[in-house]
């Protein structure tokens, strides 16, 4: 370790500094990624549930002058300021500064512990985003977190994760367990943490938005790719109870002409053998594998609900027990898995593959993941006493839902190629690389609710997890025979096209289409159909995701970071880099005021262009919400009549919305291994050239093999290429993998 008067470098990986309440580590990740450790005298830090890289050893510069200890990159530097206590981040356009920071003994829960709080000075104009998903019962909390508080703890309805967004192209990652609190008052920015050994966090430069996540799930890992079906349309009921009618609404979905991709078993199909025993009763379930086989003939795929919580009188409570799985300080009557525990992590997913991957079963919906210490038991402290075998889960209080995670993850990628299909109510940093959906718990079907599910969704992106859904309707649902909740659900179901993941879930009431009357049953059809005739864009984007690091719904501060108008929006947002959404959120509202930012836009039912920096008023019947389009935009189209998202691609209708340069892709694989890690997949280059009027479609790129295309190509404009519906192509050409110039000189507008 090399020795200096005021600091010390040990092997170039940290520089540790005496400094606030004890030793200060600063380390460098990246040009643009430090992290900061805080370790009070006589701690130590340990190793990483969520970060996955290692420090660079090169790469910046230490420098001391009088009592201020300098750490630069050529992006960042952190100036360690003895004289006034300080930490300053600084980068071109940022300054950053912790200013105070704080350890309390915590002495009752067994363990030599702290509670920790420390204050930024953050500008007086900067907004604050990210921390999870605060989606029902603390909704509260709003979108834009200055001046607000919020509460970092599990819950049905709350998901937890430490990183927050400036609008000024930064992010802070706290590597932290236990809950937490983030408050905003003024120029301060405070965050308490209830317990820990170190006060760990990382500064994350971008400055573009995008270039934060980036460095997020550098730190994190990657998101894979979702099974392609894991895109269509996902119908759900707390419950379908027998395996008869499971197969007949799948059957009924083929039937009626409505394209479907998942079905969803809930709970209680163990009946008789007890909660979560992870077998079908056979009085309601004959035959679960022939159940299994029916629902895949018809093109559909089927997820179940697993708990983490086993009944104490089932045989699998037994094995648990015997083994030493349970978590100590739980429920009497029930037993929660100990997934601190990497032998009980691989045990769960060897009961999963015997019992249910076994017969053909697809996507596992890991219920109650905050965790629930017994059935329904949601909203308590209980879990803070629970014995991980590493200490008390006060500590670790968040961790849950990760580790759960990984152990379904990579116990499916150890004896299978078939991706991972993750649907679970908790999160956390780092879940994205095990390929996890979250969705927003157990709402309650009202339009109070339904507007908090979009600044939800949008916080839930920002902090860096790409797949995110709802309970379409609310889980707690209303009747489907009464016009109110036919007209909720409507506004709801189209703001649910525009999510990452599709998806129908509710108690109370069934919620499949036509169970809403023939009228309405249209509608949602062709809602859905939308959804299908997007696949291709979609799936795209997805990519992106695994590819560039990309974010699928994006706050309008993502794309439009130097308006200032945009920082407060909470219920519009871009859809991809082409497609702004705008949902209708109050009730017998047929038009809406929608912010245009700058630029040439165009209205995607219509084709009318709009010039933005401005808000207009937008007409939206029953039948319609709000999209609009950027100029620029090449947005890829299925044809009208697909049913299921993993049918071949052998046409595309491709929409040209002109109006400046701009370059897409379209993205093909097999949709449901993990060869594209091997490089088996297609990118279809696309370009538009507005000057020249002129479209190309190049050489694909990748090893995987593709039949001929047939593009019909659209120049939208007013009255021409808007909606749903397939339009009169300009031209049409069929691409067989090599380059494609296509001049189109007359239709300039």
């Amino acid at each position: 370790m090399n020795k200096n008067v005021n600091y010390m470098v040990k092997g170039r990986e940290f520089v540790e500094v005496d400094f606030g309440l004890g030793k200060l580590r600063i380390y460098v990740y990246r040009s643009n990624i430090v992290r900061v450790t805080h370790i009070p005298y006589g701690g130590s830090v340990e190793d990483s549930f969520v970060i996955i890289s290692r420090p660079m050893l090169y790469g910046y510069s230490i420098d001391d002058r009088e009592g201020c200890i300098e750490v630069c990159t050529d992006e960042v530097c952190v100036y360690i300021d003895r004289h006034r206590n300080s930490i300053d981040f600084e980068t071109r356009d940022v300054k950053l500064s912790e200013v105070d920071r704080k350890a309390f003994d915590l002495k009752n829960y067994g363990e030599a512990l702290y509670s920790f709080e420390h204050t930024f000075v953050i500008d007086v104009d900067e907004a604050l985003y990210g921390l999870g998903q605060h989606a029902g019962y603390s909704s509260h909390s709003g979108f834009n977190y200055r001046n607000r508080t919020v509460y970092l703890a599990q819950r049905n309805t709350d998901i937890a994760v430490p990183f927050m967004i400036s609008s000024k192209g930064y992010g802070i990652l706290w590597d932290m367990y236990s809950m937490g609190v983030f408050s905003s008052r003024g120029n301060k920015l405070r965050m308490w943490f209830e317990a820990g050994k170190v006060l760990d966090y990382y500064f994350i430069y971008g400055p573009d938005i995008d270039r934060v996540i980036q460095g997020y799930r550098y730190l994190t890992g990657k998101a894979p790719l979702l099974p392609k079906y894991a895109l269509g349309y996902w119908q759900s009921k707390e419950r379908y109870a027998s395996q008869e009618e499971i197969v007949s609404v799948v059957k009924m979905f083929r039937d009626r002409g409505i394209p479907i991709d998942i079905i969803v078993q809930d709970w209680r199909y163990w009946g008789k053998y007890g909660w979560n025993a992870f077998k079908f009763d056979e009085e309601y379930y004959p035959d679960p594998k022939k159940m299994v086989e029916e629902i895949h003939s018809m093109g559909v795929r089927l997820a179940i609900s697993i708990w983490p919580i086993f009944e104490k009188n089932t045989d699998i409570y037994k094995e648990i027990k015997e083994i030493g799985c349970i978590m100590a300080g739980g429920d009497r009557d029930f037993g929660l898995l100990n997934v601190f525990n990497e032998k009980c992590r691989e045990w769960f997913w060897k009961k999963i593959e015997e019992s249910f991957f076994s017969i053909g079963v697809d996507g596992w919906w890991l219920d109650a993941s905050e965790p629930e210490v017994k059935p329904l038991l949601i909203y308590t402290t209980w879990q803070k006493d629970l014995d991980t075998g590493k200490g008390k889960m006060i500590k670790y209080l968040n961790l849950y839902p990760l580790l759960e995670s990984k152990a379904v993850y990579e116990g499916q990628r150890k004896v299978s190629n078939k991706r991972v299909v993750i649907l679970t109510r908790s999160g956390f940093a780092g879940i994205q690389r095990y390929g996890v959906i979250n969705w927003s718990g157990d709402v309650t079907g009202d339009w109070t609710t339904f507007r908090s599910q979009i600044q939800a969704g949008l916080n839930y992106s920002i902090s860096g997890l790409p797949y995110w859904t709802t309970d379409i309707g609310g889980f707690f649902s209303g009747n489907p025979d009464t016009e109110g909740y036919r007209e909720l659900f409507i506004r709801w179901f189209q703001f649910g096209v525009f999510n990452p993941i599709f998806r129908v879930h509710g108690t109370y009431y069934p919620k499949e289409p036509w169970r809403f009357g023939e009228e309405v049953e249209k509608i949602l059809t062709k809602f859905i159909k939308l959804r299908y005739r997007l696949l291709p864009y979609i799936y795209t984007l997805m990519w992106k995701v695994y590819s560039e690091d990309y974010t699928i719904i994006r706050p309008l501060v993502m794309d439009f970071r130097e308006d200032p108008e945009v920082l407060d929006i909470d219920d519009q947002y871009m859809f991809g880099p082409y497609i702004m959404v705008s949902p209708i959120t109050t009730p017998s509202t047929y038009e809406r005021e929608v912010y245009i930012p700058k630029g040439l836009w165009y209205d995607f039912w219509s084709g009318e262009k709009f010039y933005g920096g401005k808000y207009i008023r937008v007409e939206a019947p029953l039948d319609r919400i709000p999209l609009h389009i950027r100029a620029g935009s090449l947005i890829p189209m299925a044809s009208s009549g697909i049913k299921n998202s993993m049918e071949e691609v052998n046409e595309i209708e491709l929409r040209v919305y002109r109006g400046r340069d701009s370059e897409f892709y379209i993205y093909i694989d097999d949709g449901e291994t993990y060869r594209y890690e091997l490089g088996e997949y297609t990118l279809i280059p696309l370009k538009w050239s507005e000057e020249e009027s002129k479209l190309i479609i190049d050489n694909k790129v990748g090893k995987y093999s593709i039949n001929d295309i047939v593009f019909k190509i659209v120049i939208v404009d007013r009255e021409r290429g808007g909606g749903i519906e397939e339009a009169q192509p300009d031209t049409e050409v069929i691409y067989r993998g090599d380059k494609i110039i296509i001049e189109l000189k007359n239709n300039k507008s």
